[in-house]
């Protein structure tokens, strides 16, 4: 099992969702980073439970605990351990699930490939795993504040609810402002609504979290087999519940002609070339050309439903099973700060590189 994510900046999870703590080391962080404490656990409790009636009510404090590859507030160079103790396990709800597969969870999957699971709340495959992404994606954020370059993401859409534009019509400094993430707020309150009236009904609803980098240097990025855009897209496939990923223009822009999509060059003031448009997000060549790289993230119906369903046991016969413990409705809310994370990381990674190529 590969448990490391990386290049250069990496980070290595591990824990289970119902074990005594997740956690992780960062390594590749270079010396003399400012390290905001604070920062790093406002990134955590943009993810944790129970933050809204429309999320899971597991209540967790999520409180990160920096172990190592610190010293009077900057970073040493040297690892940087953390672990985020459970505090709230309920694993007798999942004593049912010891003999039988959820559908559509990695309950069977797990079973097949190692012989053994760990069955209260998904174990290794948890979303609570997540919280080591957020831990690395903070530090990642304060080396990126560094050089300018910043990470935001959002809700864009809820089911079939979805803003009408691009990010560039949005304020999104107004995506904490509601529960969903959303920076506006007339779909926010239909997006919120919709995600309400599934949970009452026991069952669950996907949607899709929009993200931009601003301010990434030109060059960033290496081909051929490690070209920008797919790191990230092997980055955000990696998020548990994740089901699609395109930038720029992605399907979209099949409808277009190549007189319509093309980044026509234009001089700038400083000197060096610019875009008129920006239609292939920030990206070409697997390069970052110094636009604004955007994406989109599609994640699934949470598979744990408060509803009865047919499955099989462990020795293959037909059962059924209604799922009991504390979930989300929509998972997409609590996605965005991963979603931040894991761009971060990505993008430092290939800063990092970049930087080592040119030394």
């Amino acid at each position: 099992m590969r448990n490391t994510f990386g290049n250069v900046f990496t980070l290595t999870t591990f824990g289970e969702s119902h074990g005594v703590a997740v956690g992780g080391v960062v390594d590749g962080m270079p010396a003399g980073i400012s390290i905001d404490v604070d920062f790093i656990q406002a990134e955590l409790n943009r993810r944790r439970p129970g933050q809204s009636a429309i999320s899971t009510q597991r209540k967790e404090a999520d409180q990160v605990e920096l172990l190592s590859g610190i010293f009077e507030g900057k970073s040493t160079g040297c690892p940087i351990g953390f672990i985020v103790r459970n505090q709230d396990q309920h694993s007798q709800d999942y004593e049912e699930l010891r003999t039988l597969f959820r559908p559509s969870h990695a309950d069977y999957t797990y079973q097949c490939k190692y012989g053994m699971r760990d069955h209260r709340g998904g174990g290794r495959s948890s979303a609570r795993i997540t919280i080591s992404r957020v831990v690395a994606g903070a530090l990642a954020k304060l080396a990126l504040r560094q050089l300018g370059v910043s990470v935001q993401a959002y809700t864009s859409q809820v089911g079939p609810i979805a803003l009408e534009h691009g990010y560039q019509h949005y304020d999104l400094g107004q995506v904490e402002s509601n529960a969903v993430r959303c920076p506006d707020a007339d779909k926010a309150m239909q997006m919120e609504r919709l995600i309400a009236e599934v949970k009452s009904e026991g069952d669950t609803i996907g949607g899709v979290v929009s993200c931009v980098v601003k301010g990434c240097p030109v060059g960033i990025g290496e081909p051929e087999f490690n070209k920008l855009h797919a790191s990230l897209a092997q980055a955000m496939m990696s998020i548990n519940a994740a089901k699609g990923f395109e930038y720029g223009e992605g399907f979209a822009g099949v409808c277009q002609r190549g007189s319509e999509q093309n980044d026509v060059f234009v001089e700038a003031a400083d000197g060096n070339p610019s875009t008129m448009t920006n239609h292939s997000g920030g990206i070409q060549g697997g390069i970052s050309n110094g636009q604004d790289i955007y994406f989109r993230v599609a994640f699934k119906p949470v598979a744990t439903l408060l509803l009865q369903q047919p499955t099989v046991d462990v020795d293959g016969h037909a059962t059924t099973f209604t799922a009991h413990g504390r979930h989300d409705p929509c998972v997409v809310p609590r996605a965005v700060p991963v979603v931040e994370a894991m761009a971060a990381i990505t993008v430092f990674d290939h800063y990092l590189m970049a930087k080592m190529s040119r030394n």
